[in-house]
């Protein structure tokens, strides 16, 4: 498998806002027969905070296994950057170079703080020994802070993880995926069971994260969607049905027809 190298690191780190940052081209996956993704074709780019929404069985699920390597399509190209192959990596290696999942389901380490969460998390070497003896920097301490900041826990940096709230333990993973320094984050249904107050808070944090880093939110909650998109893309089948703004979307017969059941 491709692992990061050299040429990779500067086909990611000559990005500039606004470059296009992921391509998917043609991607179809068949299961059993059956089209999860059928001739899948977008983009999104540099600083782009893109939704993307669907039926069950729409291929947003599916599409996520595609660009993070847990699936591999029969058909089709997926370029990170400028021209990384992602289809020749494995998951461990396009974590490291710059892909980020959060699940529904928020994963933290209930016994551990807030801190020791995103301090196991950050991206550095886990070796054993490494790890027993290593002294935190001034540096990576600063990180953990903005961290917390970010995502609104920096009052709560010694609560164990299991008694956060459901929302506060999703900004939490999503804090410690951003201490793995990824340009590209995958956000699967970040405000599934959260309350109103926690909902506006979500698309504070995501809002301000798309202010230098790439992020893909796929969603149901169409209100929550209205309230952070800039650009909506809506799959259907395992393709792109409609593409635009959030007016261009809802205005859409194809979309009303399809997708809203009209």
């Amino acid at each position: 498998m491709l692992v990061l190298n050299h040429e990779n690191e500067k086909n990611i780190g000559d990005l500039k806002y606004g470059d296009r940052i992921l391509l998917v081209d043609g991607v179809t996956v068949s299961f059993d027969g059956f089209k999860a993704l059928n001739n899948l074709s977008f983009s999104i780019n540099y600083g782009e905070l893109r939704c993307i929404i669907g039926a069950n069985g729409a291929g947003k699920s599916t599409m996520m296994d595609v660009v993070t390597g847990k699936t591999t399509p029969d058909e089709g190209h997926v370029t990170f950057g400028k021209a990384v192959n992602l289809l020749e990596m494995d998951e461990p290696s396009i974590a490291e170079i710059g892909i980020g999942r959060k699940f529904q389901k928020p994963t933290v380490f209930g016994g551990h703080t807030v801190f020791e969460n995103l301090e196991l998390a950050m991206k550095d070497d886990k070796r054993f020994f490494k790890t027993l003896f290593a002294q935190m920097t001034e540096e990576q301490k600063s990180k953990i802070e903005e961290t917390m900041e970010l995502i609104g826990l920096k009052e709560l940096y010694k609560q164990e993880a299991s008694i956060l709230s459901h929302g506060q333990k999703q900004w939490l993973e999503i804090g410690m995926l951003m201490m793995q320094d990824p340009k590209l984050l995958l956000v699967d249904e970040p405000v599934a069971g959260m309350t109103p107050q926690e909902v506006d808070k979500t698309g504070e944090i995501l809002t301000n994260l798309a202010k230098t880093h790439s992020i893909v939110v796929v969603e149901h909650d169409m209100e929550f969607i209205r309230s952070i998109a800039s650009k909506v893309t809506v799959l259907h089948e395992g393709s792109v049905l409609a593409e635009g703004s959030m007016k261009e979307i809802q205005s859409n017969e194809k979309v009303r027809r399809v997708y809203l059941g009209e």
